[in-house]
C-alpha cells in the first residue's frame, strides 16, 4: 500500500474521545487500516490489537480518520494560498491549525478566498475603506465621522455626497460582519436551534394525488425535524410541488448580530445598526440558510441511509432454506409462469412455461406433476409479482391433490428479479435463456440462499429503502458496499460453489481477484485446501491474509479449511489438540471434547483463543436464523378482500423511521405507523421490527382506490400489566390443509 502521512496525535485524541473508545484500541485500528487491512478482518482476526472493537467502531474510526485527512488537506491548501497573499498573521495560522471544524475552517478562510465583484469591493475600489475602518474600530479619530466622509467624496469615482461615501463604507462593513468566523458560528447555531422549517405549496403546482398535502402549508423545528419528513420536503420542492426556507426571529437574530459588533456608543452607532440589517438581509441570512440547507441534507441523508443499511443486512442476512432442489415460479397471467428447477447447489437444471390461468389448469399441473418427480424438488418458491397469489392457490391446490406433504410453498420477493435478469452478470451466466427464465432461476436460489444471490443485484432496485433516490448517491452506494461485505464475511463463503459474484465481497478479493478464482477453479478443479489460493493469479500474501479465514473448503484435506480458524492460528489448534490427546479431525468431529482443555496452557490471546474454541465447538456455523416459511390467509388474494378487523400473518419488507411495510400476500404492502407497533413507547420502529421478520397484523383500514392498508400489531398485545384471557372457542380437528398450511408454516432445513 501506498505510503500513508501519519496522522497528528492530538486528532488520534479527538477521534477516540468522540467515538468513546480507548486511545490505544483507535491507535492500533488506524495503524492497521494504513497497512492495507479490511475492516471484517481487524475485527475477526485482530481482536487482541484493538481491544474486541466491532465492525461497527472500527468503521467509524475509519471514517473519522477520513474526514480529518481531508481537512489537514485542505488546511494546507489554506495556509498556502493566504500565505501567498501575504496575509497569514501568527495570531491568524493559530486559529486555522486548532480548528477540527471543517465549517469553522472554511470561515476563516472566507475573507481570503478569491470572491466576485460585490458592493464591498466596489466600494473599496472607491476608496471607502477608511471610513469603515473608522465605523468598525469605534473608536474617537482626528476626523469626526462626517469630516472623513466629506474627505472621500470624489464625483469621479462615483461618491457625490457624504451619504454616498457612508453608504459604500457600510457595504464594506457588512461584507466585514458576513465574514467574521465567530459571528457566523454564532448565527449559525441560533438558526439551527431556534430556526423553523417552513414550506408552502408553489403557486402553480400539481399534485393531483396529493402526496405533498401536509407540507403545503408546514412548520417545524430545524433541530429536530425527522430526515424523513425533510426528505419529503426536498422531495416536493424537487418536484416543484413546494418551496421552502428557514424562519427566524429578526429581533433574535439582529440583537445577537449587535451583541457581537457593537462595543461603544458614538456617531458610528447609527451606521453600524444599518450596516448590521443589511448584513443579515443581504449576506448573511441567505449564506446560513444555504449552509444549513446542506447540513440538513447532509443529517437526512446519513439517517436515510442508515435505515436502508439496517434494512439491507436483515434482508440479506436472511434464513436461508439451505441446500434443498427448489422449483421458482415467475407468475403471468395470460403470458403464463415460468418455472425453473435448481439443484441442492443452486445448479439451473431445467425451465418451462405453465398456463394455469387461462382454462389450461390440467395441462400445467401434469407439467409440474413430471418436473417436481424428474428433479426430487423439495420447495416451491413463487415470485410475489403479478398473479403471485392466484399461482399460490393453483400450487396449493397442485400439492393437496399431490399429497406431496414433504413439499413446502412459500411467496419470495421478486425485487429486483427484473433487474438481475436483464444485468451483465446474469448474461454472463445464462446466455442462452430468455429474460424471464432468468428470473425464475433467481427466484428458486433466493429461497436456498438470499445472501448468496441478493449480491448479484443492485441494492438499490432491492426495494427496502426510504427516498433512496434523494439521497447522495456516492455515500449511498459506498454505505450499501460495505453493509454486503459485513454480510457476507459474517456467514462465509464456500470457496468451491460461490460465483465471483459472491467472492468480490470477501475482505481483500477485488473483482479482478474473484474472477480470477473462478477460472482457476474451472480450470483445476475445485479446491482442495485455502493454501492452493496462493497458485491464482493476484493472491499475494497480503490477500491470502485478509481472505483466507473467509473462504470456507468443505471435505478437504486440511479439516479447519472448513471453519472459521484462520490459517495464521493452524499451529495454535494443534497445540490444543496436542494438549488432549487427540487429532484436529477428531477435535473437530467431537467438539465436547473440548471440555478437557485448559486455556492456561497457551500464550495466544484471550481474545483469539476464546474465538477459536467457539468455532471449534461448532465449526462452519451459519450465523443466520432457521428458516420458517411465512403463512399467507387463504381468503386474502386482493386488496379488496382486505376487511378491517382481519388477523393477516406477512412478512415485514421495508422498516422505515415513521413506520413499517408488510407483505400481507395482496401485491399491496400494508403500514404499520410507528404508533401502531407497540404498547410502549419505541423511539424507531427497528426497535421492535426488521425486515424479513415474520409477524401477525390486524387490518385498520384498507381502500382498494388509494391502494393503501393500515395495520396494527400493538392492536393484538395486550396492554401492560393486562393478562390474556384463554379462548373459549373449542379447537376443530385439524383437516389435511391445515396439516399442509402447518407444515409449510413451520418447516425448518438444517
Amino acid at each position: 500500500m501506498a505510503d500513508v502521512k501519519p496522522i497528528d496525535p492530538q486528532i488520534l485524541l479527538h477521534i477516540a474521545q468522540a467515538l468513546n473508545l480507548p486511545l490505544p484500541s483507535v491507535r492500533s485500528v488506524v495503524a492497521l487500516l494504513d497497512e492495507g487491512s479490511t475492516v471484517p478482518f481487524i475485527a475477526r482476526y485482530r481482536k487482541e490489537a484493538t481491544g474486541n472493537l466491532d465492525e461497527v467502531q472500527i468503521r467509524d474510526t475509519g471514517e473519522r480518520l477520513s474526514y480529518f485527512r481531508e481537512l489537514l488537506a485542505r488546511r494546507d491548501t489554506i495556509l498556502t494560498s493566504i500565505a501567498e497573499q501575504g496575509k497569514l498573521t501568527d495570531e491568524l495560522k493559530a486559529r486555522i491549525l486548532a480548528t477540527l471544524d471543517r465549517s469553522e475552517l472554511e470561515d476563516l478562510y472566507l475573507p481570503y478566498r478569491p470572491k466576485r465583484r460585490t458592493k464591498a469591493t466596489i466600494a473599496r475600489e472607491k476608496g471607502l475603506e477608511p471610513l469603515a475602518v473608522y465605523l468598525w474600530a469605534q473608536e474617537p479619530a482626528a476626523l469626526g465621522l462626517v469630516e472623513l466622509a466629506q474627505s472621500l467624496v470624489d464625483p469621479e469615482k462615483e461618491v457625490a455626497t457624504i451619504e454616498d461615501a457612508l453608504e459604500g463604507a457600510r457595504h464594506i462593513v457588512a461584507e466585514m460582519i458576513s465574514e467574521d468566523a465567530e459571528i457566523r458560528k454564532a448565527a449559525r447555531h441560533l438558526m439551527f436551534e431556534e430556526g423553523m422549517i417552513v414550506s408552502h405549496k408553489s403557486f402553480d403546482a400539481k399534485d393531483e394525488q396529493e402526496k405533498f398535502k401536509m407540507y403545503y402549508e408546514y412548520r417545524e423545528p430545524v433541530k429536530t425535524i425527522p430526515s424523513h419528513r425533510m426528505l419529503a420536503v426536498r422531495r416536493g420542492e424537487g418536484e416543484n410541488v413546494l418551496y421552502w426556507l428557514i424562519e427566524l426571529e429578526e429581533p433574535r437574530i439582529l440583537g445577537l448580530l449587535r451583541s457581537h459588533v457593537l462595543r461603544t456608543t458614538g456617531d458610528w452607532t447609527p451606521h453600524l445598526n444599518l450596516a448590521i440589517d443589511d448584513c443579515w438581509k443581504r449576506l448573511l441570512n441567505s449564506s446560513i440558510q444555504g449552509e444549513l440547507r446542506l447540513e440538513l441534507k447532509r443529517r437526512s441523508d446519513t439517517d436515510a441511509i442508515q435505515v436502508f443499511r439496517e434494512n439491507l443486512q436483515h434482508l440479506l442476512l436472511a434464513a436461508p432454506a439451505g441446500p434443498i432442489s427448489v422449483l421458482g415460479i415467475d407468475p403471468g397471467l395470460r403470458t403464463g409462469c415460468k418455472i425453473a428447477i435448481v439443484d441442492e447447489t443452486g445448479k439451473f437444471l431445467a425451465h418451462d412455461v405453465i398456463y394455469p390461468h387461462t382454462g389450461r389448469t390440467n395441462e400445467a399441473t401434469q407439467k409440474l406433476d413430471a418436473v417436481m418427480k424428474s428433479h426430487n424438488v423439495r420447495a416451491i418458491a413463487i415470485g410475489n409479482g403479478t398473479a403471485s397469489r392466484e399461482t399460490d392457490a393453483f400450487v396449493r391446490d397442485f400439492l393437496l391433490e399431490k399429497k406431496l406433504e414433504n413439499v413446502f410453498r412459500v411467496t419470495v420477493s421478486e425485487s429486483g428479479a427484473s433487474i438481475y435478469s436483464a444485468s451483465d452478470i446474469a448474461r454472463q451466466e445464462f446466455p442462452d435463456l430468455d429474460l424471464t427464465v432468468r428470473g425464475a432461476i433467481s427466484i428458486a436460489r433466493r429461497l436456498q440462499d438470499p445472501l448468496s444471490e441478493l449480491v448479484k443485484v443492485d441494492p438499490k432496485s432491492i426495494g427496502v429503502g426510504q427516498y433512496q433516490h434523494d439521497v447522495d448517491q456516492r455515500q449511498l452506494q459506498q454505505s450499501l458496499e460495505t453493509v454486503i461485505e459485513s454480510c457476507v464475511n459474517r456467514v462465509g463463503v464456500d470457496l468451491n460453489t460461490a460465483s465471483w459474484t459472491l467472492l468480490r465481497y470477501v475482505a481483500g478479493i477485488s473483482e479482478r481477484i474473484a474472477l480470477n478464482i473462478v477460472s482457476f477453479r474451472d480450470t483445476n478443479g475445485r479446491f482442495r485446501s485455502r493454501n492452493q489460493l496462493h497458485e491464482v493469479s493476484g493472491i499475494g500474501p497480503k490477500t491470502f491474509e485478509q481472505a483466507a479465514g473467509f473462504l470456507r473448503i468443505r471435505d478437504g484435506e486440511q479439516p479447519l479449511d472448513s471453519t472459521a480458524v484462520h490459517p495464521e492460528s493452524y499451529a495454535l489448534v494443534e497445540e490444543i489438540a496436542q494438549s488432549i490427546g487427540t487429532p484436529v479431525s477428531e477435535l473437530i468431529l467431537n467438539p465436547h471434547l473440548l471440555g478437557k482443555v485448559n486455556k492456561n496452557e497457551f500464550k495466544a490471546g484471550s481474545f483469539t483463543l476464546n474465538d477459536i474454541l467457539e468455532e471449534l465447538r461448532k465449526p462452519g456455523r451459519d450465523p443466520r436464523d432457521q428458516f420458517v416459511a411465512p403463512s399467507f390467509s387463504e381468503t386474502v388474494r386482493d386488496i379488496a378482500d382486505v376487511q378491517p378487523g382481519m388477523v393477516l400473518e406477512g412478512v415485514v419488507t421495508n422498516v422505515t423511521k415513521f413506520g413499517a411495510f408488510i407483505d400481507v400476500g395482496v401485491h399491496q404492502d400494508g403500514l404499520v405507523h410507528i404508533s401502531e407497533i407497540s404498547n410502549r413507547f419505541i423511539k424507531d420502529p427497528s426497535e421492535v421490527l426488521k425486515a424479513g421478520q415474520i409477524v401477525k397484523a390486524k387490518v385498520l383500514s384498507a381502500d382498494s382506490k388509494t391502494k393503501r392498508i393500515s395495520l396494527s400489531i400493538k392492536a393484538l398485545r395486550e396492554p401492560a400489566g393486562r393478562k390474556s384471557q384463554p379462548s373459549a372457542q373449542p379447537k376443530a380437528p385439524a383437516s389435511i390443509e391445515d396439516k399442509l398450511l402447518a407444515l409449510s408454516t413451520k418447516w425448518r432445513v438444517g
